[in-house]
């Protein structure tokens, strides 16, 4: 089982950054296969970007690529998301998500944090 929280939202003007932390628990953390996600009111949860359980994998949904960077450190059980140029469309809730397979389909993952807010003001 592997339980997760997020952090790092907040408040930020267009064209700025910011950088997400989902923190892990659980001694198998590294055997996970970890994506992010976000949604808005009224839409569905919308990939962003996904990492394999080693580092060695990454991909990107995109409407992000080049703006984003998902990475983790095994070792403190983390994983980030860096996210640059940032514009007033990637406004929503970001959750974190773990799972057995690499997919940017939400159903691919088991486990899931409680979301943090990102507000990008214009």
């Amino acid at each position: 089982q592997v339980q997760l929280v997020e952090s790092g939202g907040g408040l930020v003007q267009a064209g700025g950054s910011l950088r997400l932390s989902c923190a892990a628990s659980g001694r198998t953390f590294s055997t996970y296969n970890v994506a992010w996600f976000r949604q808005t009111p009224g839409k569905e949860r919308e990939f962003v970007a996904a990492v394999s359980g080693s580092g060695d994998i990454r991909y990107y949904a995109g409407s992000i690529k080049d703006r984003f960077t998902i990475s983790r450190d095994n070792g403190k059980n983390a994983v980030y998301l860096q996210m640059n140029s940032l514009k007033s469309d990637d406004t929503a809730v970001y959750y974190c998500a773990a799972g057995r397979t690499i997919s940017d389909r939400s159903s691919g993952f088991a486990y899931w944090g409680q979301g943090t807010q990102v507000t990008v003001s214009s």
